[in-house]
């Protein structure tokens, strides 16, 4: 080894101790006669100090030292001058007194300054990510998330799951998003597809009872990107099976716990509450609750019926849905506050956003002649308004009703001050749906994939065809502090309820034949009942960092255009590679 000791490794005990250190130089300055740098390795930073009494031609050599330069130290660990010792480093209480210096490589000056403080586009950190790897926030942050993977590992091991690698290079099936597809050179004409999830590996895993399967997998989706979604992204995916719901619940939260309390000492409480999707989607707007704060939604679609506002009678007719919320304090906005407020809601397909004031134990608003009493003094009694609050209504479909209410909770619950940043809150939404339908296709789809299983209660009415937008889903979604970083379910384990689904959202037996011929055969051969769940590492490391974007927790990630501007990929290709696949550009 080059180094005796990393840079974060010394302290008062090896006082006196020769050492010799390796990294790279960090700050550096001038006092007097005396030069210090700080040495900075991926473990810490040590103070080096270059005394010209100590070793003249050493004291030389340090003048040349610029930052980032890699350098080698030798010398004696010294206690620091009474003052000086910095007890927000583990080496604070210590330096070393420089013998030698040698310069193993020269760097130009970065682009911008290795710290965590630094003001530094994204763009500018993806393009130099060697650079900003360096900086200690994203050291911590990889550091973390090995630890993360290997306590998953570690949690696994001991339950007895086995942990089974599944293809990249697979066959493209429809999950819900685009795959990414690979073209084959020894089958011209024919395509790859890289993994959405190991869903189908993970279920013939289980035919072939492995019993308990876990991997650390890498999914890859052709979708558009945002702060929390990546072009390929990593996951825990479990399979178990002679399984319920409860089964799955227990080994997750198992996880959870172990992960939360062994990295960052949080000790959660499980069991972890249950809401169904319903009463998460009436509660709270959405399948994604942030149960950290109140100023829950109210519907008041029954109160208002009868009113001779036009605009909500207009969405009756179309049977939308008329949805308020309570800003508790708010009744002194003033009109531009309003007004910014309505065209918030216009960014998730809203027209409007009614208000009304509580005062002197009524509700006024401009609107307030085409109520009744009864209509006002109701919405008032459902919201619970005391005077001084501000009462919201969006009336429109229910999609765009609740997404909007979604969105006004969320940012009034900022606004407010009424979430604790330091808690972290989990729940189970579960009875999803099990179809969802497509306007635009005019089509029955899966609401999560089309392995999962019904909901025993209904299925006569997914026998008969009847009523689909009303079947439950045996499936579930693990929600903290408004992300989902768990998606589940039971799967469909026998061949004839599997088929009945794929006629349900339009796919044919000739097309299920060809597409998901190989898991329709083995569900012939005895597959036994089974589930599982999936969550999602990057969202998780977010979550326990406190970061806002899953690009701060991977090493190499990609922009919002799915590009990579250290490597400058995707990138194009020299005509022969394409002529080897059988490919010709379209210009």
């Amino acid at each position: 080894m080059l180094r005796t000791h990393t840079c974060g490794q010394l302290n008062d005990l090896d006082t006196g101790k020769n050492v010799e250190l390796c990294g790279w130089v960090g700050s550096r300055r001038d006092h007097g006669n005396l030069i210090f740098i700080d040495l900075r390795d991926g473990y810490g930073l040590t103070q080096i100090v270059f005394n010209p009494s100590l070793k003249q031609d050493v004291h030389r050599k340090a003048e040349e030292l610029r930052p980032e330069f890699v350098i080698k130290v030798k010398g004696i660990v010294q206690k620091r001058p009474r003052g000086t010792e910095n007890p927000k480093l583990a080496t604070g209480l210590i330096e070393v007194a420089a013998e030698s210096v040698e310069i193993l490589n020269k760097a130009a000056t970065p682009p911008f300054e290795v710290s965590d403080d630094v003001n530094v586009t994204e763009e500018s950190r993806l393009k130099y990510r060697y650079i900003d790897l360096r900086r200690p926030g994203m050291q911590k942050a990889l550091r973390l998330r090995h630890k993360v993977c290997k306590l998953a590992r570690d949690y696994f091991d001991e339950r007895d799951f086995v942990e089974v690698e599944t293809p990249i290079l697979t066959k493209s099936t429809p999950e819900g998003a685009r795959d990414y597809l690979v073209p084959s050179r020894v089958n011209p004409g024919m395509f790859y597809a890289l993994p959405q999830s190991p869903q189908l590996f993970k279920q013939i895993l289980m035919v072939s009872s492995f019993d308990r399967y876990f991997q650390i997998a890498k999914c890859f989706r052709d979708e558009d990107l945002r702060a929390d979604r990546q072009p390929e992204f990593t996951q825990f995916d479990i399979e178990m099976s002679f399984v319920t719901e409860e089964d799955i619940f227990e080994i997750s939260e198992g996880l959870m716990n172990k992960i939360f309390s062994q990295t960052i000492g949080y000790d959660l409480k499980p069991p972890f509450p249950r809401l169904k999707y319903a009463e998460a989607m009436s509660r709270f707007g959405c399948d994604k609750p942030d149960t950290r704060f109140g100023l829950e939604l109210a519907e008041i679609t029954d109160i208002v019926k009868n009113c001779r506002f036009k605009i909500f009678q207009d969405v009756l007719k179309k049977k939308g849905r008329v949805i308020a919320i309570n800003a508790k304090g708010c009744g002194s906005y003033s009109r531009g506050q309003l007004d910014e407020l309505i065209e918030f809601v216009k960014d998730y397909g809203a027209r409007g956003l009614a208000n009304f004031k509580v005062e002197k134990g009524a509700l006024a608003s401009q609107i307030d002649k085409f109520f009744s009493k009864d209509e006002l003094a109701g919405v008032k009694e459902r919201l619970a308004g005391v005077d001084g609050d501000m009462i919201f209504i969006v009336a429109d479909s229910e999609r765009i009703a609740y997404d909007s209410m979604a969105a006004i909770r969320k940012l009034f619950g900022k606004r407010l001050d009424l979430i604790d940043e330091k808690k972290f809150n989990f729940v189970w939404i579960t009875d999803f749906p099990l179809f969802k339908y497509n306007d635009e296709e005019k089509r029955w789809e899966s609401e999560h994939h089309p392995f999962t299983s019904v909901h025993p209660d209904d299925v006569g009415l997914l026998e008969k065809g009847e009523r689909l937008h009303d079947i439950r889903s045996r499936s579930y979604d693990l929600v903290v502090n408004g992300a989902e970083i768990g998606s589940g379910s039971i799967r469909i384990h026998e061949r004839k309820l599997q088929e009945l689904i794929f006629k349900t959202i339009g796919i044919g037996d000739d097309e299920a034949a060809l597409r998901f011929g190989f898991l329709l055969d083995a569900f012939k051969y005895g597959a036994p009942p089974h589930g599982g769940i999936a969550f999602g590492l990057d969202r998780l490391m977010t979550l326990l960092l406190g970061c806002e974007s899953i690009r701060d927790v991977i090493a190499f990630p990609k922009t919002q255009k799915a590009f990579c501007p250290m490597t400058n990929a995707p990138s194009p290709v020299d005509e022969k590679q394409l002529d080897e696949l059988n490919i010709k550009i379209k210009k």
